[in-house]
């Protein structure tokens, strides 16, 4: 179900691709949701606009239904939003029908098969940030508009939103909280076009896990004036969209081996394996096949041996990589795809590490030293997956114990093009703030994004910290490699667990 947003009367604009004309901005993105897996597409309008365009109830037949609902004002704009979401049985988008975007920005998103709640967003700096949102490992962890403040803004919410099924109800409380405030004028300046951006603030604020879908070389905005929406169109014609697709299967949030070492060359085995029809549980399963044939190569003791298991265990991960990004662009996903990589990381690397034992060379009544090494090897790797999986854990029963309380706006005590420099200011001292500075200094991909990328020790720094070290020496120094970087890893997370904790 998708709800569109003609409230502005930027949806009204003309397009054109220079061949043709196409009608309006609001046309085109409905033509464009119809090739998309949406059910039903809600318009909402004015009721000076409810006959602009032809859009008739029930209008199309072989695809989704488009109708038109006549709201008079910011407040009667929520409440639809809120009918909807109690209504749907099914994820709703909501987008502004201003939104001038590739289709493949928008599939990203909403026709992605685990139907998450997500958000489309640009990161980056831009002056100002509108609006801003700031993004933490893939996800949206605040959300302005022109009421709320951002502190840390890194990037912008491009005006789509999808809430999946089991945040219907949520979003449907928020927007009937949002309509009453609107209602009794307590939103400020906040404008009608803002529905999407008010949703959002409302959704992250109340605890909900957004996810944020990158863009990368697509583009998907929305466009204000006529110029704007020329420019808009002219920037899609610059972008190869099935090239854009591709690049957008390769994860951009990976550590620095996996950015440098693997998906800068295995996503040119996408396309050969998706016309092979493999799917990502079978190049999961091949990966695994790989990791047994290290493992019986390590066993093996001798150096050449151990070469070959170490190049087997790099191709193994590559394999691991690739059933990812398989699944993204061919957007194969289910909970037992997800499910297995996860247990056949864990099985490939305690293969590994048994096969390791297994081969190292030493005196029979000192076999128990390797072993004993393995096994904390195994161990620590253990306890620092617990305290991950257990935070995110302990964080999401927070946010939803915490409710709508957090749903509440607060006005803001800068204005948007002064925010993030204000934010700049505050809280300083804390570790979450020299954290964030450091990135500021350093850059999006500079020295201080990359170390603290590296120090927690990741499963693509930990492939090659295995295959490097059992290829140049042997078990032992591999395990103890592994427990003394496995140590800082850990005290590094948890000390920055505790830090946003508190924070």
């Amino acid at each position: 179900m998708a709800v569109v947003l003609a409230t502005s009367p930027a949806a009204g604009l003309p397009w054109s691709d220079g061949a043709r004309s196409d009608g309006s901005l609001l046309e085109r993105l409905a033509a464009q949701l119809l090739t998309l897996p949406v059910r039903e597409v809600l318009i909402v309008v004015r009721a000076q606009d409810a006959q602009a365009g032809g859009w008739e109830k029930g209008a199309e037949t072989g695809g989704p239904r488009r109708q038109i609902c006549v709201s008079d004002g910011l407040a009667e704009d929520l409440r639809i939003v809120a009918k909807t979401a109690r209504a749907s049985t099914s994820p709703v988008a909501v987008l502004a029908a201003d939104v001038v975007a590739h289709t493949e920005a928008l599939s990203l998103l909403l026709d992605h098969p685990a139907r998450p709640t997500g958000a489309i967003v640009a990161s980056g700096d831009p002056a100002p940030l509108r609006p801003p949102v700031r993004t933490e490992w893939g996800r949206v962890v605040s959300a302005g508009t022109s009421f709320h403040e951002v502190e840390w803004a890194n990037g912008t919410f491009r005006g789509v939103l999808q809430v999946g099924e089991a945040h219907l109800a949520g979003l449907a409380d928020i927007a009937e909280d949002l309509a009453d405030l609107a209602q009794r004028r307590h939103l400020g300046r906040v404008g009608d076009g803002e529905v999407p951006e008010l949703l959002l603030t409302g959704l992250v604020r109340a605890g909900v896990q957004v996810h944020a879908v990158a863009l990368g070389t697509l583009h998907c905005g929305r466009a204000g004036t006529r110029p704007a929406a020329e420019r808009a169109v002219r920037e899609l014609a610059d972008v190869d969209e099935a090239q854009a697709r591709l690049d957008a299967a390769v994860k951009s949030g990976d550590g620095f081996f996996t950015t440098y070492c693997v998906s800068s060359w295995s996503r040119h085995l996408i396309r050969p394996a998706a016309r092979l029809g493999l799917t990502p549980n079978t190049v999961t399963g091949i990966s695994v096949g790989f990791a047994a044939i290290a493992a019986i190569w390590f066993s093996d003791g001798h150096r050449a041996g151990l070469v070959v298991g170490a190049v087997a265990l790099y191709l193994s991960f590559v394999l691991d990589c690739l059933d990812g990004q398989l699944a993204r662009y061919t957007r194969r996903f289910s909970p037992l795809g997800g499910w297995l990589d996860a247990i056949c990381d864990r099985l490939k690397e305690y293969l590994v590490y048994v096969g390791l034992a297994a081969g190292y060379v030493t005196l029979p009544d000192k076999a128990w030293e390797i072993w004993a090494l393995a096994v904390a090897a195994m161990v620590l790797q253990t306890i620092r997956h617990m305290v991950d999986f257990s935070y995110a854990g302990a964080v999401t029963d927070r946010a939803r114990a915490a409710g709508l309380r957090a749903a509440a706006p607060r006005p803001m005590a800068v204005p948007w093009d002064e925010a993030p420099a204000a934010a700049a200011v505050k809280g300083t001292g804390s570790v979450l703030a020299l954290s964030r500075r450091l990135d500021a200094l350093s850059g999006a991909r500079g020295v201080a994004y990359w170390a603290k990328k590296m120090i927690v020790l990741p499963i693509g720094e930990r492939m090659a910290l295995i295959s490097v070290t059992a290829a140049l020496f042997d078990a032992r120094v591999t395990f103890l490699a592994l427990l003394g970087w496995g140590a800082v890893a850990l005290a590094y997370t948890a000390a920055g667990r505790m830090a946003r904790s508190f924070a």
